[in-house]
């Protein structure tokens, strides 16, 4: 891939949109895994806690592009982040974290539940990324700034537009057919590009339609509880 083609400059457009999706979440337990603490450490434990959790991202990141070259697991891959991208839009995330009582805890608090939370994450970049690590490296130091500073203005952008939810599973659903019509032993099925692209097109409409089909349904269900 080109630096700066069409092709690099989209996958880094999805990548950017994955991570203001999916990242904002994490931002939001860093704050509470530290709202326990005196004002002077809050901050500390921000900036330790966020730059342990990046570590830990960064190579599950890159062994996950790694891993991704071997046979089947782009379709592996693209599945899970179908399933990913409908959870996304069909299910209320809830923020119920625990705070820590002190510095460490609180530190170790941040990793352990970004590293959980952040799996979405790191396997939604490492599929947009088609193998390349300088994606993975500008999509880890986008996610940087969002992850430690933009939770609130993302939770604001959420609230008062919805339609980043929907626009968000859609790139993971495009991510997830692009990973599927790149594995190896299935591409000669989609060498034809009205197969190519259409199967494609399908692959967001039915996760957009299910993943809120799902949505509804469950709102329907709250309402009549």
């Amino acid at each position: 891939m080109e630096f700066f083609s069409m092709e690099f400059l989209t996958a880094l457009m999805a990548i950017v949109m994955i991570d203001l999706v999916l990242a904002g979440d994490n931002a939001i337990v860093i704050g509470l895994a530290a709202r326990n603490l005196p004002k002077n450490q809050q901050k500390k434990v921000i900036l330790w806690g966020t730059a342990g959790a990046i570590i830990i991202r960064s190579l599950a990141t890159i062994i996950v592009v790694w891993l991704l070259k071997i046979p089947g697991l782009l379709l592996v891959g693209g599945a899970l982040l179908i399933w990913i991208a409908i959870k996304l839009l069909a299910e209320e995330k809830g923020h119920d974290v625990k705070a820590g009582d002190n510095f460490w805890a609180a530190i170790r608090t941040i990793i352990i539940a970004d590293a959980l939370m952040g799996l979405d994450n790191v396997l939604a970049v490492a599929g947009a990324a088609h193998g390349s690590f300088v994606l993975v490296v500008l999509g880890l130091l986008i996610s940087v700034p969002i992850v430690v500073w933009g939770s609130t203005l993302i939770l604001k952008w959420v609230d008062r537009f919805p339609i980043i939810i929907t626009v968000g599973a859609a790139i993971l659903g495009w991510t997830a057919s692009k990973m599927i019509v790149s594995e190896p032993f299935l591409k000669e099925y989609f060498a034809n590009p009205v197969i190519k692209y259409g199967f494609e097109l399908l692959i967001v409409a039915a996760v957009v339609f299910i993943g809120r089909a799902i949505k509804n349904k469950q709102q329907k269900a709250n309402g009549t509880a």
